[in-house]
């Protein structure tokens, strides 16, 4: 029997993104890829095992995989509780929960995060993309999320952020001019940790040439383009309130990727899993908003007579964005 939610949502494919943060093609796209990958996993596991009995049995599944990825991606777009997903989909809210951690999980190869996370398996694409790349100014900056507050007190000073005074996780985030798609993502760090600490922490990943742009909190980092700061007691010339406004005009970019992520409420409310699944969901939502801003790019390889899917490939737009003669 099929859910509501999937038959409203082939009834009425224009509200997919509203309802679901990606448009209708991009969720058919998704549901096929991790399908085929299930598939995969479920074969390669199969072919491990000693059988006396024949495959195929066991409980049938409550609820379709449609319906199982639909249920995890509006627990990441809306933050509803489980026991809320359990009556729309009519399970129970143990079933649910398992759906969701299952789905999430499978996603971690369907989306990379990043571009250096899409090709790092590659060496040699690696090494070509940070080349490319510092032909650009990349723009870098960090935020932070609301999470429970630890009952240990150690933990809590390790999460509590001065500047927003409450207990935080926080992410980097470093993009392509413009917003164009997100190149690295650092998630998960204590809320304490300054800015400038982080992008230390991880400025290896780039080579020495690379150049970035940011705010005041990176102000000192020879990599780093900022706004120069109002003088104690002193005042900036007109030449460097142009500047820094030129510096914001082109840095506002990845505010604009933030809050896109943020449209995803998992990242915009106060995070409610356990604090050693935030990373996990961090990424796959930075995942899921590069395939709504077609940056991220599902392919399928077709056996022409019977039109059967023998392969899906993910592959980018950065060789054709960042393309320079």
């Amino acid at each position: 029997m099929n859910n509501y939610t999937w038959v409203y949502i082939q009834n009425h494919p224009k509200e997919t993104k509203r309802l679901l943060g990606i448009n209708y093609e991009q969720l058919q796209q998704l549901i096929d890829y991790l399908k085929f990958l299930e598939d995969n996993e479920n074969k390669a596991q199969e072919a491990k095992k000693i059988r006396i009995n024949k495959s195929g049995g066991g409980r049938d599944d409550k609820i379709s995989k449609e319906e199982q990825i639909i249920l995890t991606l509006i627990y990441l777009r809306h933050h509803l509780n489980f026991q809320l997903l359990a009556l729309m989909f009519k399970i129970s809210e143990s079933t649910a929960h398992n759906i969701f951690h299952k789905w999430q999980k499978c996603m971690e190869s369907a989306l990379p995060c990043s571009l250096l996370e899409q090709v790092k398996k590659s060496e040699e694409n690696l090494e070509e993309m940070e080349q490319i790349l510092t032909h650009y100014e990349l723009i870098v900056d960090s935020e932070e999320q609301e999470i429970e507050r630890s009952l240990d007190y150690e933990q809590q000073k390790k999460h509590y952020s001065g500047k927003k005074k409450k207990h935080t996780f926080k992410n980097q985030i470093i993009c392509l001019p413009r917003g164009e798609d997100i190149v690295d993502v650092v998630a998960g760090e204590q809320g304490r940790k300054a800015d400038i600490t982080i992008w230390r922490e991880n400025a290896n990943k780039f080579d020495e040439k690379q150049k970035f742009s940011g705010d005041k909190a990176y102000v000192g980092e020879p990599q780093i383009r900022t706004p120069k700061k109002k003088p104690k007691n002193g005042e900036l010339t007109q030449e460097e309130k142009e500047q820094n406004k030129e510096i914001s005009s082109e840095r506002i970019f990845v505010e604009h990727l933030i809050r896109i992520i943020k449209v995803f409420k998992v990242m915009g409310e106060r995070f409610r899993l356990k604090k050693e699944e935030y990373e996990s969901v961090f990424l796959r939502v930075c995942g899921l908003v590069r395939l709504r801003m077609k940056t991220l790019i599902i392919k399928y390889q077709k056996k022409k007579e019977v039109g059967e899917v023998i392969d899906v490939l993910l592959t980018h737009i950065f060789s054709s964005k960042l393309s320079f003669s």
